[in-house]
């Protein structure tokens, strides 16, 4: 399954913006809750499963939405499934390395 990643830096530091591809473009909804996964914040280009998980190692700041995309996230020890939120049944998580 490819995944939709876009890479920044902010301030001075590489953050990662990374979700499963089926997800780009898609909006959820939880009650007054809305979340667009934009093209535009996600979506520069689609990478592999080896490509995501390099790209994970080296960020200091990312953001994931989706099921693929987080898993992958924890199987690699990047974040805490207890921080992992729902949205509609759609996971998402923000991970800042120190």
């Amino acid at each position: 399954m490819p995944f939709a990643v876009r890479q920044t830096d902010y301030q001075k530091n590489p953050m990662l913006n990374i979700c499963d591809a089926e997800l780009l473009g898609k909006t959820i909804t939880e009650g007054e809750l809305n979340m667009h996964i934009s093209e535009s914040y996600y979506g520069d280009r689609f990478v592999d499963k080896d490509e995501a998980q390099t790209l994970l190692k080296n960020s200091t700041i990312i953001n994931l939405v989706g099921n693929e995309t987080i898993s992958l996230c924890i199987e690699l020890g990047i974040g805490s499934e207890n921080a992992v939120k729902k949205i509609s049944g759609v996971p998402f998580l923000i991970v800042f390395k120190m």
